[in-house]
């Protein structure tokens, strides 16, 4: 199965998405949450989001959700700080990080290919919420 990490500069973000995910998909589904810092700050911590990637890889590959800004660099470091077999299995993806995480998550139970879904989060960027 191809893991999901959330990652936010607020941990109370990154948990709710994870909440939010595991209402629409299965247990065994590994979504993890790598929010705020490690002493419950907001931020973002690289070596945070690097235990959450080893903690979601089922060997299948993993895909990054992320908000804004540092949580990018973050998330870029933690991958480089990965043992090569699994850096080249984990994405971060150009996603909303709520729309592209449900997205990301309900196609991980369709799919275990990395590419569909990344292309699943990707394309929730387009999701018409309202009529205009």
């Amino acid at each position: 199965m191809i893991g999901i990490v959330i990652v936010s500069h607020s941990n109370k973000i990154s948990t709710g998405i994870v909440e939010l995910c595991k209402e629409m998909v299965r247990d065994d589904i590994k979504i993890i949450s790598a929010g705020g810092t490690r002493d419950g700050k907001l931020g973002t911590d690289a070596t945070l989001i690097m235990e959450a990637i080893e903690e979601a890889n089922s060997g299948d590959g993993v895909a990054i959700l992320v908000d804004i800004g540092s949580s990018i660099m973050s998330s870029e470091i933690a991958v480089e700080m990965l043992p090569e077999d699994m850096r080249k299995n984990t994405i971060i993806l150009n996603a909303p990080i709520v729309e592209g995480s449900l997205a990301a998550a309900i196609q991980a139970c369709i799919s275990n290919d990395l590419e569909d879904i990344k292309r699943a989060g990707m394309e929730a960027k387009y999701m018409d919420k309202v009529e205009s």
